[in-house]
């Protein structure tokens, strides 16, 4: 089996960013196997983050049972937790100081505003069934349409307009202080921009801002950053050139490309594989343990069996 070069032959620099909430699936393996042989055919470097930010679910077993399962599977990389290199360290619960200052330069630009709505003020939407959106692309699923999942319901706009936070006071003049816990922090998102972007893998996508996903959390009140703003910091930080991941981010990266803008980043290349699906029709999630890499490799599969989705029916 061909692995990465010892030393990249040009620019490219991918990761695998695995999160140690739970064992790895199917879906995982074909996503990071596909990150893997785009890193090993450009001739770049592939590196290892482990997106531990979850405080209560993310446990070190997790995070181990990922690598062995991702070594297993045939998988390398040239920097991360376990090798080190130049970005370190690879583990986000270690980089507070990174997504701090990009926290501080979105405040201080007045793109960010502080949410004092409680669960209770926000459970009417937080209960509702997860928004659905169609887009239209090629490479998109049957019929030329890729169904996205929402992973966060459009922000009703209860703290928007803040003393001190609106759009044409933006600043620090209501806030002083460093840090930002206490309150959930949110990025305001420019109501009815157009976020368009071509991904390698699922062509042309366009989002609406306002309408497609709302004012989005940047910094919780416990004091753990967010996915969407460690991912872009991170990416910023180490260099990432491409990102490869599931199609049920679509979404996060048209909120990441605006994060991008306001904190004056570049894009990276986008690369958003088809979601793998059970033999029900079910998107594969943790949760489910059947089609998780520990228990089909107990069962006797091989890495090729996975890989080409030679998988045992569930019982």
């Amino acid at each position: 089996m061909a692995s990465l070069a010892p030393t990249p032959t040009s620019d490219y620099r991918g990761r695998l960013a695995p999160s140690p909430t739970g064992y790895l699936h199917v879906g995982h393996a074909r996503t990071f196997w596909t990150a893997w042989q785009r890193a090993r055919d450009a001739g770049g470097a592939l590196l290892m983050r482990m997106e531990d930010l979850d405080p209560e679910r993310s446990k070190p077993a997790y995070a181990e049972a990922a690598y062995d399962d991702l070594r297993w599977l045939g998988i390398r990389w040239q920097e991360g937790p376990d090798k080190g290199g130049p970005c370190a360290p690879y583990v986000q619960s270690r980089r507070r100081s990174v997504y701090l200052a990009a926290w501080r330069v979105l405040l201080k630009r007045g793109f960010l505003f502080p949410c004092r709505c409680s669960r209770k003020d926000l459970a009417s939407a937080l209960a509702a069934p997860h928004e659905r959106a169609t887009r239209q692309g090629p490479g998109a699923a049957s019929g030329g349409k890729l169904d996205i999942e929402d992973d966060e319901p459009i922000y009703p706009g209860t703290c928007r307009r803040l003393e001190g936070f609106a759009p044409e006071s933006p600043g620090l003049r209501a806030y002083q202080n460093e840090t930002p816990e206490g309150f959930n922090w949110r990025f305001r998102v420019p109501d009815g921009e157009v976020v368009e972007f071509v991904d390698r893998n699922l062509g042309p996508q366009r989002f609406v801002a306002g309408e497609d996903f709302g004012d989005f959390v940047v910094w919780r009140r416990d004091g753990v950053p967010s996915y969407q703003l460690a991912c872009v910091a991170d990416d910023w930080a180490m260099g990432i050139t491409e990102v490869v991941r599931g199609a049920d981010l679509l979404k996060s990266t048209a909120r990441q490309i605006l994060l991008n803008h306001a904190l004056g980043y570049p894009n990276p290349a986008w690369f958003h594989c088809r979601l793998v699906v059970d033999h029900n029709g079910r998107r594969l999630a943790k949760r489910y343990d059947a089609l998780s890499l520990r228990s089909l490799r107990q069962q006797g599969l091989t890495p090729m069996n996975i890989l080409s989705a030679q998988l045992p029916e569930e019982g």
